[in-house]
């Protein structure tokens, strides 16, 4: 010992002022010769470095210096996992106060000292198979209890005749708390019937209460006189005309091919009927039994705007229906002038604007086209159908995009198995917007030298307006004698402008719906749009 420093393996005791050298556990001491001093050598070797384990040596620390790692340890197992996979690695330090400090002595074990002022306990490594104990152990590993106690609990009473009684009181409180629950639930019930009738009778059922009025499948049959009176019929089910209890006229439209139980149909009804716009068609109720799925709107009397736009009897097949499934009928419609044809396209941008970036939950039409919106008495428009596509199978709603689907109205992008987004229905509107503009349907070939495979009406409008100057040849021709150029030509303009920036065939060239009805409006400048061209046909 050199002023009171051991050597290598040794652990310096100090006891008040005196110093004394020993190995450490598992270690052992060979004596000096020749005047050497003692040294410390491992009993077992550590041959095996993964048959290893450590003896705990409390109030004990080596200080090595540069064979000392410092880290910063969560815990013990951290610390002596580090340790284990240090092939040098022959003990760690370790302190027990939350800090994360821990030292790993590398190679050799120099300056180690014993002391109760120290907060540190030392994991020394040794081989599995060394039995020495250490000896160094702190105050908890050496209380134990050495008085043993011993509990014994009294025998419990023997059973009187209380128990009995309290068993007696206890059921005959249930019993009376089960009758007099029973004979509540039914005064409630006989309250609840006398209120509803009493609703019914006065009509207070129609007041809003959270969610559309439930109709029962007899009173719409009832209202319907059996669905007689079929007023229309799309992709989405028959519409049929009916005058409810209340003598209120609505649309009953009963649809087809819908998914889901009750609750889901009744969840997405309930969202259809929360969106309120003027230009939207109300939802006022549905009916949801005996497997059919019914939704009940208030009734548009003026009908669709295909009817005032095209000339009854166009395309119609064989079994009196047109391409796009509404009814044929050969009642001639009264025209509708510039004013007025304007007033429904913005309208309409306005109630699709509303179902794209103001509704809570974001609402994807599908399916824009004039049999979908609706005139009423003084020719505002209103937009129908909405919301019922997220009711579709899926396998339909591809069927309705690549089958079924309205042709001339489809996107290119339900062609190209793109993602569908609200730009869909941008494309939609636009070809809508020229047909009200020209008063015909954008899929019959007007006067030109083109093939009609080749045939594209926004193509052919373009060129005429944009091209050839002569925006008189694309306009309806039932009520082009009342264009006039210094009242009519700005509303015009806009409408043909903004249909050819709606139908450009990428869908990041488009508007968004808002900005759609701002260039309607005149509030937002409309640059000059390129050409739109088909997606599979090139520019020419």
């Amino acid at each position: 010992m050199i002023n009171g420093l051991c050597g290598p393996n040794f652990i310096c005791v100090s006891v008040d002022t005196n110093f004394t050298c020993e190995c450490a556990p598992g270690f052992k001491t060979i004596p000096g010769t020749g005047g050497r001093e003692d040294v410390c050598e491992r009993k077992i070797p550590l041959t095996n470095l993964q048959e290893t384990k450590f003896l705990r040596l409390d109030y004990v620390n080596f200080s090595g210096g540069a064979n000392q790692t410092n880290i910063n340890a969560r815990n013990l197992s951290t610390c002596r996992a580090r340790c284990l996979a240090d092939r040098d690695c022959l003990g760690f330090g370790f302190k027990f106060d939350g800090r994360g400090y821990c030292v790993l002595q590398l190679q050799r074990l120099l300056y180690g000292y014993w002391s109760p002022g120290l907060e540190t306990a030392m994991f020394l490594r040794v081989d599995n198979s060394e039995t020495d104990q250490s000896n160094y152990t702190g105050m908890t590993n050496l209380l134990e209890t050495t008085c043993p106690v011993r509990i014994s609990l009294p025998l419990p009473p023997g059973e009187s005749k209380t128990t009995t009684r309290n068993i007696a009181i206890i059921c005959t409180l249930f019993a009376a708390e089960l009758i007099s629950g029973a004979l509540f639930f039914w005064a409630f019930l006989k309250k609840y019937i006398k209120y509803r009738d009493m609703a019914q009778t006065l009509g207070f059922e129609f007041l809003p209460a959270g969610g559309p009025k439930r109709f029962t499948y007899a009173e719409l049959k009832a209202a319907t006189n059996d669905f007689s009176d079929a007023v229309g019929k799309g992709g989405f089910g028959d519409v049929y005309k009916g005058e409810l209890a209340d003598h209120r006229i609505v649309a009953v439209k009963c649809l087809k091919n819908v998914t889901g139980g009750d609750a889901e149909f009744w969840a997405e009804v309930t969202i259809i009927a929360r969106m309120h716009h003027l230009n939207l068609v109300r939802l006022w109720g549905f009916c949801a039994e005996k497997g059919q799925r019914i939704l009940v709107y208030e009734y548009v009397p003026n009908g669709s705007l295909d009817k005032f736009l095209f000339q009854p009897g166009q395309v119609e097949s064989s079994n009196g229906e047109n391409e796009t499934g509404a009814v044929v009928t050969s009642e001639r419609k009264p025209m509708l002038d510039w004013n007025v044809r304007y007033r429904i396209a913005v309208g309409v941008a306005r109630a699709i604007a509303y179902l794209h970036e103001e509704c809570l939950e974001w609402v994807l039409h599908c399916d824009i086209k004039p049999e979908n919106i609706l005139l009423g008495d003084d020719f505002c428009p209103k937009i129908s159908d909405f919301g019922l596509a997220k009711l579709r199978k899926k396998e339909d709603m591809v069927s309705m995009s690549r089958i079924r689907g309205t042709r001339g109205y489809m996107a290119p992008e339900w062609v190209k198995m793109d993602p569908i987004t609200p730009k869909a229905d941008v494309y939609s509107f636009g070809m809508v917007l020229l047909e009200i503009v020209s008063g015909v349907r954008n899929f019959e070939i007007q006067g030109s030298l083109i093939d009609s495979e080749d045939w594209y009406f926004p193509r052919w409008a373009f060129d005429k307006v944009f091209k050839e100057m002569k925006v008189e040849d694309i306009l309806d021709r039932q009520i082009k004698h009342c264009y006039d150029s210094r009242a009519h030509f700005d509303m015009v303009d806009r409408m043909v402008k903004t249909a050819m920036w709606c139908l450009q065939d990428r869908p990041e060239m488009r508007p968004s719906m808002g900005k759609v009805a701002k260039m309607l409006e005149g509030t937002v400048e409309i640059t000059e749009p390129r050409k739109p061209t088909i997606f599979f046909l090139a520019d020419e």
